[in-house]
């Protein structure tokens, strides 16, 4: 009688035939929010308004969406992304103000107690520049986080040195990874190892770039003594 032989096992799906991990949203959250209190401690000076009205505005945003997270009744992606975006609006004004009013009020700062607080003045609008802009990537990029997370996600507005193969593995960035690319950027004025692609997202590098140029040459200016 002739034995039947077993077949072996079927093997499992590829790992990119997984969707990938979708990364937390509460991060982005939490450099926001850090984003309003850096302009809630500026000098009054460099304010347009009251300094904590940004903040304010952030959780009065963030607050409701939170709230029906922790009952069970998540918004949808969708209304996520446009309050995303309101939230990136508020920051981005409050950035842009601020770096403004640093440039006109120049002028009156004297040497002393005033360079000092031109020094605290500009790391705090550095760190705030590299958050807000860290946000602009990681909402951005391939239309935000959740569709980032869709099976088969490759490269859209920025690629990065695991996607290069194509995205084989399906890995999908989290938002260290977009915080990393906006330090470099305000850091060395360009990208590091990960490079823009789309023109939405190259305009975004050079706006932060030029920022960044602005905070550091009227740092670097002043402690030279030259403006």
């Amino acid at each position: 009688m002739a034995q039947i032989r077993k077949l072996p096992p079927v093997a499992p799906r590829l790992r990119e035939a997984q969707p990938a991990e979708v990364a937390p949203l509460w991060v982005s959250t939490i450099a926001a929010l850090i984003a309003g209190i850096l302009y809630a401690i500026l000098p009054e000076p460099l304010t347009l308004g009251p300094s904590w009205l940004p903040l304010v505005l952030e959780l009065v945003i963030i607050l409701p969406g939170t709230a029906a997270a922790l009952l069970g009744h998540p918004f949808s992606a969708r209304t996520n992304r446009i309050l995303a975006f309101c939230l990136l609006g508020i920051t981005t004004a409050a950035l842009v103000i601020g770096v403004v009013l640093l440039v006109t009020t120049l002028p009156a700062r004297h040497e002393g107690r005033d360079a000092i607080s031109l020094l605290r003045t500009g790391a705090l609008l550095w760190i705030a520049n590299v958050l807000v802009f860290g946000l602009w990537y990681w909402e951005i990029d391939g239309s935000g986080p959740h569709k980032r997370a869709a099976i088969g996600h490759q490269a859209t507005d920025f690629l990065f040195p695991q996607q290069a193969d194509g995205n084989t593995r399906n890995w999908t960035p989290h938002f260290l990874d977009y915080l990393f690319l906006g330090f470099t950027g305000a850091t060395a004025l360009s990208p590091a190892d990960t490079f823009p692609l789309s023109r939405r997202a190259k305009s975004l590098m050079m706006a932060e770039a030029l920022i960044a140029m602005v905070i550091l040459t009227i740092l670097i200016g002043r402690a030279i003594n030259i403006v």
